[in-house]
């Protein structure tokens, strides 16, 4: 019988651009207000890229931070997971990464599921693990939002903001870092957020036609993914709990990616969790999509308030629409 290797997750980083853009500065681009945003979304500013960042640059800045506190060299990480839906070049960001930190030993990968990317990045990341074909992974959630947002929408423009952050994921033969998880998808609601492409044709010779185009601006139906949400998330941590065989009352903090403080509000309400175990940074940040999760857990960690052994049950959700749980022990 094969023993399967433990999981530990024992390092944490994140990176943010240095440009903040606050709500009053929102309010000179479309009809909108501090109060308007604030009691709709809890975001009172977000960080936006310059024509010149990366989303290779904050990457690599978020997985250098957790390389160091998990005290490991680049030259040791066997696999690079980078979850993201807006790369630098559309053929992969990963390699760049992994060129960047000089991890040469390291393959590295994109995978894409929006804002649950991170999500399905640590249950992925951990099944190599798992079967131990790696030993160290380098998983990071990195989104640059600000390319692809309608700045003239109300609805959209005022929750994105660009981020990244990053964890070390390593092999242990102790008690295992990932006690459950549960992912899930539904392409018939895909319509409901989308960053679609727009084909116009292109006539090559005699009656052949391509499409060539580009991608449009993000559009969503705020309240269905809303709707969506309270629903869903509540359930897909519940099956995540199940198999972890825990209940609510054992998790110590609930870590939702961070769309809209209503969704943390209303999700913690329906699973009967405290407002003082609900992390939420988004006031500072927006709605960073696959780098909200890991950007709020190392922010949590580095302040003190979450601590060796403690479980957090962290839930994605966005477009797709993909949403999972992983429930896991921080150290």
């Amino acid at each position: 019988m094969v023993q399967l290797s433990g999981i530990a997750i024992t390092g944490c980083g994140s990176a943010v651009p240095n440009v903040a853009l606050g709500n009053d500065g929102m309010s000179r681009l479309v009809d909108t207000s501090d109060e308007w945003i604030s009691t709709r979304t809890g975001i009172r500013q977000r960080r936006l890229a310059d024509a010149q960042g990366s989303l290779r640059q904050l990457a690599s800045d978020a997985a250098r931070q957790a390389l160091e506190m998990a005290a490991v060299q680049a030259t040791d990480v066997d696999l690079i997971i980078l979850a993201t839906s807006t790369p630098d070049d559309l053929f992969g960001t990963a390699s760049q990464i992994q060129a960047e930190l000089g991890a040469t030993r390291a393959a590295a990968f994109d995978l894409t599921a929006a804002c649950s990317g991170f999500v399905f990045g640590l249950v992925t990341a951990a099944q190599f693990i798992r079967t131990g074909t790696y030993r160290t992974i380098v998983l990071i959630g990195a989104d640059v939002l600000s390319r692809w947002t309608d700045w003239s929408d109300r609805r959209t423009c005022v929750l994105f903001g660009d981020g990244a952050g990053a964890i070390v994921m390593q092999s242990t033969s102790e008690r295992d870092g990932l006690l459950g998880f549960e992912l899930r998808s539904d392409g018939n609601q895909n319509n409901c957020l989308t960053l679609a492409f727009q084909p116009q044709p292109h006539h090559l010779v005699d009656d052949i036609a391509i499409g060539q185009g580009s991608f449009q601006p993000i559009a969503m139906n705020g309240q269905e993914v809303y709707r969506f949400a309270v629903k869903k998330v509540p359930e897909v941590i519940e099956k995540a709990l199940f198999r972890a065989h825990l209940s609510v009352e054992q998790i110590d903090w609930l870590l939702l990616h961070q769309a809209n403080q209503r969704i943390l509000d209303a999700v913690a309400q329906r699973l009967g969790i405290p407002d003082e175990k609900v992390i939420s940074n988004m006031a500072q940040y927006g709605n960073t999509s696959a780098a909200s999760i890991p950007l709020a857990l190392d922010e949590v960690v580095r302040s003190g308030r979450v601590q060796p052994g403690d479980v957090i049950a962290a839930a994605g959700f966005g477009a797709g629409l993909t949403w999972g749980a992983a429930i896991f022990r921080w150290r």
